[in-house]
C-alpha cells in the first residue's frame, strides 16, 4: 500500500478522527484515480480539481460513518464523485459547503498543476470514454456504476428502482458492445 502503510481503507477511515496521518494515506492512495475519473468526465482540469477537493473534504468529514459492509471505500469515493459531478453539472458550479465547514482554502492552480492534471487524460482513457459515450444511456450508466465506481449490482438496482437482473443485462450488453466496437476499430 502507499507509504508502506498496510492498513485497509476501512481501517484508515476508522482511525481518521484520532489520526490525521491515516486520512493522508487514504487520500494519497485514491486521489489520482478520483482525479483521473473527474478529468475524464469533465474535460476541465480546474473543475475536476474543485470537485475532487469537495469529494475528499466530504470523505474526511464523514469518515466515521463509512461502513465497508456497504462496499469498498473506493466505490464510496466514486459514488461521491459521481454525485458531486452531477450536482456541478446541474448548477454549473461546485458546491463548497464541506470544504468551507472544514475551513479548507479554495485550490488555486498554477499552469504547471493544470498541465499535470491534463496528463491524466491519456489517449487510451479518452478513447475508452468516447466508446462508452456511444452506448445507450442505460448501458453506459450501468457500466460506469459497476466497472468504474465498483458498485454492487444490488446497490445500482436499488438506486434506480429496477431489478439486479436488469442491471446485469445492461452491463453485459454494454460490455459486449464495447468489445464489438474495439474489434471493429482494430484495437483488439
Amino acid at each position: 500500500m502507499f507509504d508502506g502503510d498496510q492498513r485497509s481503507d476501512a481501517a484508515l477511515l476508522a482511525a481518521t478522527p484520532g489520526d490525521a496521518g491515516a486520512f493522508s494515506v487514504f487520500y494519497r492512495r485514491h486521489v489520482g484515480a478520483v482525479l483521473a475519473y473527474l478529468v475524464g468526465r469533465t474535460g476541465r482540469p480546474e473543475l475536476a480539481a474543485d470537485i475532487c477537493a469537495e469529494v475528499f473534504a466530504v470523505a474526511l468529514e464523514t469518515s466515521e460513518s463509512f461502513d465497508e459492509r456497504r462496499g469498498p471505500a473506493r466505490a464510496w469515493l466514486f459514488k461521491m464523485a459521481s454525485s458531486r459531478l452531477t450536482d456541478a453539472a446541474r448548477r454549473g458550479t461546485v458546491e463548497n459547503r464541506a470544504r468551507q465547514r472544514l475551513a479548507m482554502p479554495a485550490i488555486e492552480l498554477e499552469d504547471a498543476d493544470l498541465e499535470r492534471i491534463e496528463t491524466l487524460q491519456d489517449p487510451q482513457f479518452q478513447a475508452a470514454g468516447e466508446l462508452l459515450e456511444r452506448l445507450p444511456a442505460d448501458q453506459r450508466d450501468a457500466i460506469r456504476a459497476r466497472v468504474l465506481e465498483e458498485r454492487d449490482y444490488s446497490e445500482i438496482a436499488a438506486d434506480i428502482r429496477t431489478s439486479e437482473h436488469v442491471i446485469r443485462k445492461r452491463v453485459s450488453r454494454g460490455l459486449a458492445a464495447l468489445r464489438s466496437q474495439l474489434t471493429e476499430e482494430g484495437n483488439l
